[in-house]
């Protein structure tokens, strides 16, 4: 086993097997990761926000959806990922307070879901594995060895995506 690569809230980093890849505590915020099977190249952004163009000090391209799958997606076929085999997986978007609302400011989860998507399909990366909504936060861990997204939520079993 390798050493396991950590990355916080709106960072991005690639990883290679024999290490693994987490990030810790996704609430509202989304995990994605980008892997070649095939060459077990893959990489993990911790998305904060769906948007980029809404802000106006956007230059942390790790921070939103749009920005920092696109560059995930450069930094990876950069390291030798083919372009073609490239799948995702996400984790996270929770709704991390109680109330239900129709306020978009309080709906950051299911934005950031559903930018990641719509990001996704721009590229034409297929979306194979998610865990996303509900009200949990999540720890995930990424094996590029075996291509499994461990998903670890507090008072459940981790289980595999």
């Amino acid at each position: 086993m390798g050493k396991m690569i950590k990355i916080g809230m709106a960072e991005l980093d690639i990883c290679l097997p024999p290490d693994a890849i987490t990030t810790l505590g996704l609430g509202s915020c989304v995990g994605v990761v980008l892997y070649d099977p095939t060459k077990k190249i893959s990489g993990m952004v911790h998305v904060m926000l769906p948007d980029s163009t809404k802000i106006k000090n956007n230059e942390n391209l790790a921070k939103f959806a749009d920005t920092g799958i696109e560059e995930l997606l450069k930094q990876i076929v950069a390291k030798g990922a083919n372009r073609k085999n490239i799948v995702a997986k996400i984790a996270g978007g929770a709704q991390m307070f109680a109330f239900k609302s129709d306020n978009d400011m309080l709906r950051v989860g299911d934005r950031n879901v559903e930018a990641t998507k719509e990001k996704l399909k721009q590229l034409q990366i297929p979306l194979i594995a998610e865990d996303t909504g509900k009200n949990s936060g999540r720890t995930i861990e990424f094996f590029p060895e075996t291509g499994e997204l461990l998903v670890k939520s507090v008072g459940k079993t981790p289980y595999k995506i």
